[in-house]
């Protein structure tokens, strides 16, 4: 944890710190990503080192996206953590639980197009969100 005060000054402003750090690195995550999903098609004509370039770039900046969010949540108080933690345990369960019942109902052919990856991706988004916002009601 910690060993800033909520109080100070200080504390508010390493929040804000790691929150536009967390804020820089999911949007470099998200270029990197879209670079690695439409750089083959309209960019390179698939050429295969330059996609496994994109994806590697990918990789490790998504890395850096998930130390920047560690380090936001450690700079959190005791009840904002909490908050955070609850929404990722519901966003988690609910994308295990209904992307795993989905996929099934794809193979067993039960939709005319197939379960993809970002449906799902932005279900627990939705997921979460939803779960920050009743987090925040919750302990107002």
């Amino acid at each position: 944890m910690n060993d800033l005060k909520p109080e100070t000054g200080t504390w508010a402003a390493n929040i804000t710190k790691n929150t536009t750090r967390l804020a820089v690195w999911t949007g470099a995550w998200v270029l990197t990503m879209a670079l690695a999903n439409y750089g083959p098609k309209f960019l390179w004509n698939s050429n295969e080192a330059l996609t496994i370039i994109a994806v590697l770039v990918n990789l490790a900046t998504g890395a850096g996206m998930i130390l920047a969010n560690k380090r936001h949540l450690q700079g959190l108080d005791e009840l904002h953590q909490k908050i955070q933690l609850e929404a990722m345990a519901l966003a988690l369960g609910v994308g295990l639980v209904v992307g795993l019942a989905w996929s099934n109902l794809d193979v067993s052919d039960m939709f005319s197009s197939d379960a993809e990856i970002s449906h799902i991706v932005i279900l627990m988004a939705l997921t979460y969100l939803g779960g920050i916002v009743v987090g925040h009601r919750k302990y107002q």
